[in-house]
């Protein structure tokens, strides 16, 4: 208890800090800061020009852009739901909880004072070497929010500089791994004893020309001060955030985004920046604004006793009786089947049962696969933790990742009945296939390719960084989550002797099963893997006491 009882003290201590800071601020020293402002604003407002008038300027490419990540790339203007995403993945359902009741206050005192709020909330007690979600969980968030208008300007420009009034731990892994920014300029959050204290580092006025003067050293290099780039940094933002952060003061030129320009913004479509993002993590599903936050955390209770029950169902009850309460529960299940029905391939290799080879898209893939078929199937895993594997009404099978003990294990199993596997190796969320393991291709004549695709509403039921034993319990946790299921025309495989001595080769089996997946569920097919997943999500390769 005394964590919590300590995070709720400091929470009440600072916010009074917060409110009596406001209080002081309408004395003369705040109204001389205001003078101080307004007299900044005066001196650059001929510097000030239309944000409609940059997207036709010719030599662009020629042009250092330093631009305001809030004011001229994202279509919204509350940072609320990226605070609250911190606050739910980084902390605690408790951290988020409090930071949803703060919200009428954050939104009163508004501005800098409101920013403090979030950030404190949010960030404060968090484990800097495990924060992780500047990373792996906003980026996408980011993405669905960036408008296409401004993000045509920045891709032609030479060199980018990008500016947040948010911390830059939030901000630095979306704008340089996904926009390709050179430099990101954000808030520094103070830091004890390896713990961040929800403090950012005051502004200081200097930092502009720090900033700028680096940039001219450090991306323009010598052809800065040549001649041919001198004078050529132009800065776009938003007219309050321009006037208010002095490193625009350094801009040749300043071009203004106004609101209603933003406003008729258009999402950016899929697939228009140079790299998408195939993995993120996190729990929730949806964009956490204020009234959907508060939608979710009313649903939650609720949420937790049907996933329970419906897990019971799936476990303890036979099929014909499992699948019509779980459908009236609000599961939604579509199935595609061929006919005639895939089955044990007859002939010589009537001996072996039939192999099916899924996308991996949740831990429920072989499960929904059984139910489909009305069948019982063995599923071969690389990790699972024990209490998925304790809670599973089908046979699950740990592989070793040596290839020879492996196949040697898969052959047996095959002998034994039909057997389903993921040669994925882990899940993937986004419309993309990872590369397909080919140690499948040797173990059977006939492949049953099977397309998966899920949806969900609210929270993802799959995790990197977190526990994977609560994967079915959040994805069952949805109020209607969809699993669709298609089985599609046999692939041959390369257990006949004939086969291994022909030109196909196992790699050519796996690929053309991962094409066809794709092509059915119209996924893009890639050659990442589980490493890369793994070490751009949670900083390893994904094996942590066989858990992940």
């Amino acid at each position: 208890m005394f964590p919590e009882v300590f995070f709720f003290k400091s929470i009440v201590y600072f916010l009074y800090r917060i409110l009596l800071g406001k209080l002081r601020s309408n004395n003369p020293r705040g109204l001389h800061r205001k003078a101080s402002t307004a007299a900044f604003y005066h001196n650059h407002l001929s510097k000030c020009q239309k944000f409609s008038s940059l997207a036709h300027k010719p030599n662009l490419p020629c042009h250092t852009v330093v631009f305001d990540l809030e004011g001229a790339l994202l279509r919204s203007s509350s940072p609320f739901p990226y605070f609250m995403l911190v606050a739910f993945e980084a902390g605690s359902f408790v951290r988020a909880l409090v930071l949803l009741l703060l919200y009428p206050l954050i939104a009163l005192l508004g501005g800098e004072s409101g920013l403090k709020v979030m950030v404190f909330v949010s960030f404060f007690g968090v484990k800097v070497r495990s924060f992780r979600g500047g990373s792996a969980v906003l980026p996408k968030f980011f993405m669905e929010d960036v408008g296409l208008e401004g993000f045509e300007v920045l891709r032609r420009a030479g060199k980018k500089v990008g500016v947040s009034g948010l911390p830059q731990v939030m901000v630095e892994g979306f704008l340089r791994d996904y926009l390709e920014v050179d430099v990101v300029v954000g808030r520094e959050l103070k830091v004890f004893c390896g713990y961040f204290l929800g403090i950012m580092e005051e502004r200081k006025r200097n930092n502009g020309a720090v900033i700028l003067n680096f940039v001219d050293k450090e991306i323009l290099g010598d052809e800065a001060f040549g001649g041919k780039f001198n004078n050529s940094i132009i800065g776009v933002s938003s007219f309050k955030t321009s006037l208010n952060n002095h490193i625009f003061s350094h801009c040749k030129e300043i071009y203004i985004v106004s609101r209603g320009e933003k406003r008729s913004w258009r999402p950016l479509p899929s697939h228009s920046t140079t790299k998408p993002v195939i993995f993120h993590d996190g729990r929730l599903a949806l964009r956490p604004l204020p009234l959907a936050a508060l939608a979710l955390f009313m649903w939650v209770p609720f949420g937790i006793v049907l996933s329970i029950l419906r897990i019971a169902i799936g476990v303890s009850l036979p099929h014909n009786l499992s699948i019509p309460i779980l459908i009236f529960s609000g599961l939604r299940h579509t199935v595609w089947i061929p006919i005639p029905i895939p089955g044990t391939p007859a002939g010589s290799n009537a001996i072996k049962g039939q192999l099916y080879v899924c996308n991996h898209r949740t831990l429920l893939d072989p499960l929904y696969l059984s139910f489909t078929l009305k069948k019982e199937l063995t599923a071969v895993t690389y990790s699972l933790s024990r209490v998925s594997e304790i809670l599973s009404p089908i046979k699950t099978v740990r592989l070793t990742r040596d290839r020879v003990k492996d196949r040697a294990m898969m052959e047996s199993l095959l002998r034994q009945g039909d057997l389903v596997v993921c040669p994925e190796g882990t899940t993937c969320r986004e419309p993309y296939l990872l590369r397909f393991s080919p140690l499948f291709a040797e173990m059977s004549d006939e492949i049953v390719p099977v397309a998966v695709n899920t949806s969900v509403e609210w929270f993802h039921g799959t995790t990197a960084g977190g526990l994977k034993c609560f994967d079915p319990l959040f994805f069952m946790m949805n109020p209607s989550p969809c699993y669709s299921l298609r089985l599609l025309e046999k692939v041959s495989g390369l257990s006949t002797i004939s086969d291994r001595d022909g030109e196909r080769s196992r790699f050519d089996v796996a690929n053309e099963v991962q094409q066809h997946i794709g092509s059915a569920l119209g996924f893009e097919c890639t050659g990442l893997t589980r490493r890369d997943k793994y070490m751009i999500l949670a900083g390893n390769e994904g094996i942590v006491n066989g858990t992940k």
